[in-house]
């Protein structure tokens, strides 16, 4: 593949009459991400991490989805809400670096059908074991490539 071959690729891009705002493409889709209002504090869009936990939800459910069929499991629906928030570590209450925060991700899941207590308890472990939470559960190497 060639530097500037790009097929595969999500394609992103802001300019400086508008640095704040970034269009996304991918198979002919398009999508915004939208920090315009950040200096001024206020949220004008989706941010980056509204895309990720968007994709981690989504994940999810169909996940659910996917096994409750392959078991045949009345799920009629499933819902997830999710929050991310950088908090500080328990186990840094006296670190030295007062400034170290992890991200963290809650993850409020709602289940909708006649499912039983044992089915309910086996699809809350399951939500947890989509390939987008193993991704970031398990973090991601990034190569950044200069392109000239």
């Amino acid at each position: 593949m060639s530097l500037t071959d790009n097929e595969g690729f999500v394609q992103v891009s802001a300019d400086k009459s508008a640095p704040f705002l970034a269009k996304i493409g991918m198979e002919g889709q398009e999508m915004t991400i939208d920090e315009s209002g950040i200096e001024q504090g206020v949220k004008t869009g989706p941010d980056p991490y509204d895309y990720i936990l968007s994709a981690l939800g989504a994940c999810t459910v169909i996940t659910l989805h996917m096994y409750a069929q392959r078991k045949s499991w009345p799920l009629e629906r499933a819902e997830v809400s999710l929050r991310h928030e950088r908090i500080h570590p328990s186990d840094c209450l006296n670190c030295e670096d007062k400034a170290s925060k992890l991200n963290h991700v809650t993850k409020k899941l709602r289940l909708i059908g006649d499912l039983t207590a044992a089915q309910r308890q086996r699809l809350e472990a399951i939500s947890s074991k989509c390939p987008v939470q193993r991704t970031l559960e398990s973090g991601i190497s990034v190569t950044t490539v200069l392109e000239v």
